[in-house]
């Protein structure tokens, strides 16, 4: 009912927003106002446009001023590679910032798949830049994500010593379980695995990375498949001018971090080279109490590099070829469980406009994947291992994604398309009283194609969108070859099967006096189940997790709507979001059978579970180089329908709290930064029936970077201060996060800001 009230609101609104009359009967107007830069300050000759039309220049104080007729186009200051917008505006004098472009566009393009900027975005967007990421108390990406209140990976813990199959990511209290729930794209690319759907958040060099984007809320109208909670957008920084950098840096716990990058431009051409090498000893991850002989640390290494060669084209258009590789090894806690993992993956890109009211991107990609893992057995007082499995997968993906948008004064049109093709096998070869008893191989291929069109528009103060994708899934030549024993072999082909899905999306904004912002929206959404989940049995820790080549695709339903309120003169700004999202035939692991040392869950679509609740941010920036950012979740995340357990209902969603929260003090003061992070997370149960839970945590993090030379800067960060025990699963051990981690570093810079 709530769902059908919203879009008769919504869609009344969005029909009032097309049928306003053309012209208004207001006198033109005088504003005016100053341009400064990130540090206060004024910037002389930045461009200033209305409309996409330039209409003035800032004079020797940044300030500028000219007269407004009808007309209520974005306002957008430029100056070299940096910007600043206002969607519409209402007051007569302004104060613009300016931050790099690709940073302020990102959150447009990943909202609406195009650069076109429309009055405000009707969603709930952040968009962190490289500084936020960089003097952020982190080893990995995952960790640095952790700022935005609601990011969370599957099992609470970091990728630097997890499992991969357990580093799904849970926005908007959806949870996940390997697969995430959320889309992770860069640069239109997605990078969620191609066989078991989580995260490869080792991938690219820190240096790659100029901003991410998370755009929270149903993303299947424009990006189809795995956008349930969200869309993670890393964009990647471009080959620039001659420049060089490097990142040395050692850790606690044995551990050492070393990455760099260099760039050379000769006329319209530009080469990217970077890499990253990374080891650490680890920490044991069993809880000290119930430690044993096997327990060892759960260490790890992994390597990855980047190459980029680009050429700009007439027309501010942009072509270039993109490899990457990444290469891992995990130890998982004891001598037996390992895993690893090898992925190249190679993109096309061309960026292109057509005249002023035309543009386009066109993206051709693929990847090669063998993933390895081994998985046993312990007894009751952990003091033998034996082995149980080992597996072998080996995953192929192509793929092919364009669009195009063309824009007037006040409306765009965005239409575009996309195919991914995916193909693995996996070898598994289960062993007893240490010797192999036989082959379960399955080689099996998924295919998407789908098709989207878009209608962005604004005026008088409203904006909106309105977007339809159709997608089809198909899960086509399933083999599996099994073994056991001296019995003969068997093959099972398992039939074709094809789903046609249609993912609409309308969003409205309102632009109000003083600075305030009203959106809302409704959307659908879906995930297909990947073929680790069909396929593939899994294990982390002593809990093994069977396939189900049943599973059917989840179905999501969900509203948001919120407002939005910044200060004159940018000081401080306040945002809050209702959502509300329901997933019908969600994937989940439920209770099979279980002992003092083992536990045995088999994947399932449970019938329906419901998140709803609210996310509230505020940023304060009250002068002298101090900033403060807050975030809070609440959400309310439960089954709300299983019919063969009706046990479930009502209970909460694994791994998924009630209540998280984050804060970022930051300080700079001429050469020198400082970050204090918080991150409080409520409790959580680590399954379906709510019998393992997992406690509350409080985590103080810092950071501090001193400039010693223009072109050298020396930094230390302290993870977990108080080193408080975070309780990451219980399967049926207790296992452990990150305890305290103190790092120190030094970046050197030649060229690069």
């Amino acid at each position: 009912m709530t769902c059908r009230w919203l879009l008769s609101v919504v869609a009344a609104s969005l029909l009032s927003l097309f049928a306003a009359p053309g012209s208004s009967a207001q006198s033109p107007r005088e504003i005016h106002g100053q341009v400064v830069d990130a540090t206060g300050a004024p910037v002389a000759g930045a461009k200033i446009l209305l409309g996409g039309v330039e209409q003035s220049k800032t004079d020797a104080e940044g300030r500028f001023a000219i007269t407004v007729s009808s007309t209520n186009a974005p306002l957008t200051a430029v100056f070299g590679g940096l910007h600043a917008s206002v969607p519409s505006p209402t007051g007569t004098d302004l104060h613009l910032v300016l931050i790099p472009a690709t940073i302020d566009q990102s959150a447009t393009v990943t909202a609406t798949r195009s650069s076109v900027e429309m009055g405000i975005v009707a969603a709930t967007v952040e968009t962190l830049s490289s500084t936020k990421l960089y003097e952020y108390p982190a080893l990995t990406l995952d960790e640095r994500l952790r700022q935005h209140a609601g990011f969370e990976l599957f099992r609470r813990s970091s990728s630097w010593v997890a499992n991969p199959t357990s580093e799904g990511i849970s926005l908007r209290g959806l949870g996940s379980t390997a697969a995430s729930r959320t889309l992770v794209l860069s640069d239109l690319v997605p990078l969620n695995d191609g066989f078991g759907g989580w995260i490869h958040w080792n991938e690219q060099p820190p240096e790659t990375i100029d901003a991410i984007t998370l755009a929270s809320g149903g993303g299947s109208d424009l990006y189809g498949s795995s956008a349930l909670g969200g869309v993670i957008d890393i964009v990647p920084s471009r080959p620039g001018t001659v420049l060089a950098s490097a990142d040395i840096a050692g850790a606690s716990e044995d551990t050492s971090n070393y990455s760099g990058r260099a760039d050379l431009r000769h006329e319209s051409t530009s080469a990217l080279v970077a890499g990253q090498s990374f080891r650490t000893a680890g920490y044991t991850i069993v809880a000290p109490a119930i430690r044993g002989k096997v327990d060892v640390p759960s260490n790890g290494h992994y390597q990855n590099g980047r190459v980029e060669l680009a050429r700009t084209l007439p027309r501010e258009g942009r072509a270039w070829l993109t490899g990457n590789l990444l290469n891992e090894d995990h130890g998982n806690g004891t001598p037996i469980q390992t895993n690893g993992t090898r992925l190249w993956r190679y993109i096309a890109g061309d960026d292109w406009k057509a005249g002023s009211h035309v543009d386009g991107r066109v993206r051709g990609y693929g990847s090669n994947e063998g993933y390895r893992q081994s998985f046993s057995s312990i007894n009751a007082a952990r003091s033998t291992e034996n082995i149980t499995r080992l597996q072998r997968v080996r995953t192929q993906e192509f793929g092919v994604s364009t669009d195009a948008a063309y824009h007037f004064e006040h409306v765009a049109l965005i239409a575009g398309g996309d195919l991914r093709d995916l193909r693995a096998t996996d070898f598994e070869t289960p062993y007893s009283a240490g010797a192999p008893t036989g082959i379960q191989d399955t080689s099996a291929r998924q295919r998407f194609y789908g098709g989207f069109g878009e209608i962005v528009a604004e005026h008088h103060g409203w904006s909106g969108a309105l977007s339809l994708r159709g997608d089809e899934a198909a899960n086509l030549d399933t083999n599996a070859i099994v073994r056991s024993g001296t019995k003969p072999q068997t093959l099972t082909r398992t039939p074709d099967r094809h789903e046609a899905v249609l993912s609409p999306r309308l969003g409205i904004s309102k632009q109000l006096p003083a600075r305030f912002e009203l959106h809302a929206s409704v959307f659908r959404a879906f995930r297909t189940p990947t073929m680790n989940e069909l396929y593939r049995t899994g294990q982390v820790g002593q809990q093994t997790t069977l396939a189900n080549s049943a599973l059917l695709s989840e179905r999501a339903t969900g509203i948001e709507g919120g407002a939005h309120w910044t200060s004159p003169r940018s000081l401080a700004a306040l945002q809050a979001t209702y959502f509300w999202t329901e997933i019908n035939r969600p994937v989940s692991t439920v209770f099979q059978s279980g002992t003092a040392t083992s536990t045995t869950l088999l994947r399932e679509n449970l019938g329906q579970i419901q998140s709803q609740g609210a996310a509230l941010g505020a940023q304060l920036q009250p002068g002298h180089g101090l900033s403060l950012d807050f975030g809070y979740q609440y959400a309310h995340a439960v089954v709300t329908a299983f019919q063969p357990q009706q046990t479930l209902v009502g209970l909460w969603i694994p791994q998924v709290p009630r209540h998280t929260a984050t804060g970022q003090l930051r300080y700079h003061h001429g050469p020198g930064s400082f970050t204090l992070a918080a991150r409080q997370s409520g409790r959580a149960f680590d399954d379906s029936a709510n019998t393992f839970e997992l406690h509350t945590f409080f985590v103080l993090d810092a950071y501090a970077e001193y400039r010693v030379h223009s072109h050298i800067s020396a930094y230390l960060s302290f993870q977990n201060l108080l080193n408080r025990s975070i309780e990451t699963a219980r399967t049926p051990n207790l296992t452990l996060g990150t305890p305290f981690l103190a790092q120190g570093g030094v970046r050197l810079n030649w060229g690069r800001n």
